[in-house]
């Protein structure tokens, strides 16, 4: 290729990987449903994009290091403390059974259905094994089941994956070199070797990070290029050993970082956040282009067919053999059922792999790649369409009534989660100071954990349950630092309360968030008028609003929670079935609330 060629190839892959994740996030579905097509109508269309013609056989080393940076960025949110008793086990469960019998069952009719040798459908059964959380992540997003089944089928996502690539990485060799791939203990003490160097990587990998973050003590971007460093290091170095053993390396650093105490993470993550998104777009537009028309058509009825067997019979038979007295309900097993997207670490071992054992002269596999790119896109299109409406049917869907979080413990805020309380709303109230805590606790409402808002710093933590979060503190500073930290780390939106016009704070002024109630109603305002007797009160929003009382708070009727601020007074207009929680005079005889 000409240099102009080159150029013209990497501009269009960056292109196609930017243009169709932003369209992705406006129209809320996972990305990964535009950035195959769209990589495969740019292959089919030009070859300016195909990957061996950018790069040549340094693509395969790439895709690797590249697959490593996203799965030590999905260790990093991955929380020890939530995964406890019958989670770790459903977990270790639907690992060990999702691969065996996917393993097994694809192997098994991979043959009649392609026409492919026993070899080349034992490397679709291991490469088919995995899920991800590049896709995985998303679609729970778009569906919002409930916190205890994301948190499994979160984990179970990003700790298939590396196993997966390992036991892909197995069977390669293993059909490569002619000997049976499965069922031999040979090839169990290989994958035991290939495990013990990815935890040995692992160790390499913290302790170098704990050496730049704790002991150098980087900051945000220094500590980035000291995080992506190491990773690229220690996995290429854990490659060079024995292949994809870096897989390993990466999910266990990033896995570790997160979960030791006394680690300085940076705070917020933008750069290694958005490169791992790039990254992502990149490998998937790159790879689809590698899938031609011409090879997708003898296998696409035959696909659709083992789409059809991996969603209805293989998917469910792991769910309900890996949650048999696990104390899910009926729903909850049958969602696990009915959710196994494929994604990158699957698109990943098929480009690495099919071409080398096509060279081989290998009966069918030419036909490993563009089985894996449709079943890629078949189960993420099956599982986009309708895995919201099945959760709804299945009753495990997290409710839509709002559990807004109220942060601060001064006598005004907590007479207001009192009164959100009273509106039929499930509050929660943290606070700093003990006295403050003790008076959350006093006025009957929950507390959260004292260690909660430590947690949401981090940029891959998440305020499980929580909806909403109003900042509320009477420090004007931390309210303005702690809305952008902890943005993205909750369901819903962060509001802050207004600083004082005439306050000189080092951030209050200049930081982003909606501020609530509007420019007139401020910190110190509320804090006054509530010293000098004002009261919230909640009223249904059928009858007029008293002249001497302001609208804070409309609760639909769906108990959803809407704070009026300047930027949402037009949202926030109230229907005749909602409640209105007010501020104002308390009147000689309170109206009582209608239905929360």
């Amino acid at each position: 290729m000409t240099e102009d060629q080159i150029l013209l190839g990497i501009a269009l892959t960056v292109a196609l990987a930017a243009f169709s994740q932003i369209l992705a996030g406006k129209l809320r579905v996972p990305a990964l449903l535009l950035l195959l097509p769209a990589g495969f109508v740019a292959g089919a269309l030009t070859d300016v994009i195909h990957p061996n013609n950018l790069l040549g056989p340094e693509f395969s080393a790439l895709v690797s290091l590249s697959v490593a940076v996203i799965l030590y960025d999905a260790g990093l949110g991955l929380d020890l403390r939530q995964l406890t008793g019958r989670t770790r086990g459903i977990v270790g469960r639907l690992l060990v059974a999702g691969i065996l019998l996917t393993f097994l069952a694809v192997a098994a009719v991979a043959p009649a259905l392609f026409g492919m040798s026993l070899a080349s459908a034992a490397m679709v059964g291991v490469i088919l094994v995995v899920s991800g959380p590049t896709v995985v992540g998303p679609l729970l997003e778009y569906v919002r089941p409930t916190d205890k089944l994301r948190r499994i089928l979160v984990w179970e996502g990003t700790l298939i994956d590396p196993i997966g690539g390992i036991l892909g990485a197995l069977v390669f060799h293993a059909v490569s070199s002619s000997q049976s791939a499965v069922g031999h203990g040979y090839q169990l003490g290989q994958f035991a070797i290939s495990m013990g160097i990815g935890l040995v990587g692992g160790a390499v990998g913290v302790a170098l990070l704990w050496l730049t973050l704790r002991v150098l003590r980087l900051g945000e971007t220094l500590g980035t290029i000291a995080q992506l460093a190491v990773v690229i290091i220690v996995s290429a170095g854990c490659d060079i050993v024995r292949d994809d053993t870096g897989l390993i390396a990466a999910t266990v650093t990033g896995l570790a970082i997160a979960n030791l105490p006394g680690l300085d993470m940076p705070a917020r993550r933008p750069f290694f956040e958005t490169l791992v998104q790039l990254i992502i777009g990149l490998l998937f537009v790159s790879i689809s282009s590698t899938v031609t028309p011409a090879s997708l058509k003898p296998v696409l009825l035959p696909s659709l067919l083992l789409i059809a067997f991996l969603v209805l019979v293989v998917r469910p038979l792991v769910a309900f053999v890996s949650t048999g007295k696990a104390g899910l309900t009926l729903g909850e097993r049958g969602f696990l059922g009915w959710m196994a997207p494929r994604g990158i670490v699957a698109a990943s071992t098929a480009s690495a792999f099919a071409a080398d054992l096509s060279d081989q002269g290998l009966a069918g596999a030419s036909k490993i790649l563009p089985v894996t790119f449709l079943v890629i896109v078949g189960t993420v299109l099956l599982y986009a369409l309708t895995a919201a409406p099945v959760a709804r049917r299945l009753g495990v869907v997290r409710p839509s009534r709002s559990r807004p979080l109220l942060v601060g413990g001064d006598r005004w805020v907590v007479d207001m989660g009192r009164a959100l309380r009273s509106a039929g709303l499930d509050v929660l109230m943290w606070a700093g100071d003990e006295d403050e805590r003790e008076r959350i606790r006093d006025a009957g409402l929950e507390l959260a954990r004292g260690e909660l808002l430590a947690t949401a710093t981090n940029p891959r933590a998440r305020l499980e349950g929580v909806t909403t979060v109003f900042l509320c503190t009477d420090d004007d500073d931390f309210n303005a630092l702690a809305s952008v930290m902890v943005e993205g780390n909750v369901e819903g939106p962060v509001y802050r309360v207004g600083p004082p016009h005439e306050g000189h704070g080092v951030v209050a002024p200049y930081t982003g968030g909606d501020v609530l109630f509007g420019a007139r109603l401020v910190r110190h305002v509320l804090a006054e008028r509530y010293r000098q007797g004002a009261r919230y009160l909640v009223q249904p929003a059928s009858r007029p609003v008293p002249a001497d009382c302001e609208t804070l708070f409309v609760v639909r009727a769906d108990g959803r929670l809407v704070p009026v601020t300047e930027a949402s007074a037009g949202a926030a207009a109230a229907a005749e079935d909602d409640l209105l929680v007010l501020l104002g005079p308390v009147p000689l005889a309170q109206p009582r609330p209608g239905p929360g």
